[in-house]
């Protein structure tokens, strides 16, 4: 039986580091033509975020800056991480007047899931007068847009967000089971879901599925021959159920941990200039390890190529005799791993005794 008695929202700041860039020059983000980048990086470089007004000429968000038609005068604004986190901080502040920390999880650094069900009482608002409430909090005290998605568990939410809440003349959406049901089991593409991917879009569309009702209706046990354990979680998702609560969040703990530090390069690097690159990683990872007190038994290594077309990249890992954090210990272990030209690395630092 589908439990409805609670109430989640989930709040996204609309292009959030390009509106950030905006109200820090006085601008209106919905207005304004601006696109998060660096502009000492050759043309190839990933544009982080462009704001609406740049969207609505067709430029999509994570493109590269070459991609850009050249008739369109935009501003470059480099990326500031930090200012970014900060405004972010000040978000979770206001979230915070009103809410209690366990009542909010935060998903990323635009985008947070809250149960208000029960705040509604408290304040004498309900799911969209809340939301309304805190977006207007959010755009009044410093200039950033929001979306927001109502739902009666955390993924109907999500969809909400992500689907409904864009075609809403308030940005904000709505969804219980059953007008999941009645709006989007038809939906298409599947991809519009929440996790479900362009690989197992492909897979779904080889037995003939192409929509949410179709997996509904499909055979439980070939979804769970073609996906195994991960079938429970489409199933369930076709049908608009979402087990997990707000509560099991908060008492998650995962029995691992990672830090992962990765580059692009905009160019291809000789040997010794990406050791180079990869020492100074290593040693910022050993840093943030220090600074978070936690120690490792294990690193991995992964190098990938450019202009190798079909070339695999090139991965490893190393099992430590102890668990470290020292640098004196990884920069060495991590630099003996490291044998190839030109590089885009990702290191996994896996984490323990917490």
């Amino acid at each position: 039986m589908v439990n409805e008695d609670k109430v989640y929202i989930c709040i996204d700041l609309k292009s959030f580091f390009a509106s950030v860039e905006c109200v820090e020059r006085g601008l209106d983000p919905m207005k304004t033509l601006l696109v998060v980048a660096d502009p000492e990086r050759e043309k190839g470089t990933i544009c982080l975020a462009v704001t609406p007004a740049m969207k609505a000429l067709g430029v999509r968000n994570r493109c590269r800056v070459f991609e850009i038609p050249s008739n369109i005068k935009y501003i470059m604004a480099p990326p500031r991480m930090q200012k970014y986190i900060d405004y972010a901080a000040e978000i979770y502040g206001i979230y915070l007047r009103y809410i209690s920390a366990n009542d909010i999880f935060v998903y990323s650094i635009d985008e947070a899931f809250i149960d208000i069900t029960p705040y509604m009482k408290k304040y004498s608002m309900n799911g969209r007068e809340f939301a309304l409430f805190l977006m207007n909090k959010i755009s009044d005290e410093l200039g950033i847009r929001a979306t927001a998605g109502i739902g009666t568990n955390l993924y109907l939410t999500k969809i909400a967000l992500d689907i409904t809440a864009k075609h809403s003349p308030d940005f904000i959406g709505y969804l219980d089971t059953e007008s999941y049901r009645e709006t989007l089991w038809d939906h298409k593409p599947l991809t519009d879901f929440w996790h479900i991917g362009e690989g197992t879009a492909r897979r779904l569309a080889k037995c003939g599925i192409y929509t949410m009702r179709q997996i509904a209706m499909m055979d439980e046990e070939i979804l769970y021959k073609i996906f195994g354990i991960d079938a429970e979680l489409l199933i369930d998702h076709a049908w608009g159920r979402e087990p997990t609560t707000m509560a099991d969040i908060k008492a998650y703990r995962p029995k691992t941990n990672s830090l992962t530090s990765g580059q692009v390069l905009m160019r291809d690097y000789s040997f010794d200039e990406g050791r180079l690159i990869l020492r100074e990683m290593m040693d910022l990872l050993a840093l943030d390890m220090v600074d978070k007190n936690v120690v490792t038994s294990s690193v991995s290594l992964w190098v990938g190529y450019s202009g190798r077309i079909g070339a695999e990249p090139a991965r490893g890992s190393a099992s430590l005799d102890i668990r470290t954090n020292s640098d004196r210990i990884l920069i060495p272990v991590q630099t003996q791993k490291f044998s190839m030209d030109g590089l885009s690395a990702l290191l996994n630092i896996y984490r323990h005794d917490f």
